[in-house]
């Protein structure tokens, strides 16, 4: 382990120790649950180990609560993107629902799609859609977009290359 990486995980350490509690209530006033907030707490706290920390943070309870914020939002738009799918499995038939386990791997990747078209502009992400899922061309998209046909090209390899980057 390199010194760096060494100091790191004690500076996140000393973190945890003094705010862990501190974050869990917080979040729990936010999240009314304490299993949802200890897990967001946790959440945060590895996600720290992935970031450089300044050594004295002036504002550590800020930090915290701005990283797990973000968190709460993931966690929010995962239990919309889940409650509209089981909905929609709850009208299949039931020749037609799929296992537990096909339903936890499509949740999942329901999951990834939705964080990956969260990150594009709203223009390109409706272009994006349109090819993707309307099968519509460029001049198709250009029409209903109000734009040339050369934009809706900009926009397409904007969109697949934040989705290369995102997958890689």
């Amino acid at each position: 382990m390199s010194t760096h990486h060494s100091t790191a995980v004690e500076q996140v350490g000393r973190l945890y120790v003094s705010h862990h509690g501190w974050l869990v209530g917080w979040l729990r006033g936010k999240l009314g649950s304490d299993c949802d907030a200890t897990d967001i707490a946790q959440d945060t706290f590895v996600r720290l180990l992935g970031r450089r920390v300044e050594q004295d943070l002036r504002e550590p309870r800020s930090y915290l609560a701005t990283i797990a914020q973000g968190l709460v939002v993931d966690f929010f738009r995962h239990r919309r993107l889940e409650r509209a799918y089981l909905d929609t499995i709850a009208t299949l038939p039931e020749e037609h629902i799929p296992s537990p386990e096909t339903r936890a791997i499509l949740l999942e990747t329901l999951c990834r799609i939705d964080a990956m078209l969260d990150g594009m502009k709203p223009i390109v992400r409706r272009a994006f859609l349109m090819s993707q899922l309307e099968g519509l061309t460029y001049v198709e998209i250009a029409a209903r977009l109000d734009v040339t046909k050369r934009t809706v090209g900009n926009y397409m390899t904007t969109a697949l290359a934040h989705c290369y980057t995102l997958a890689a």
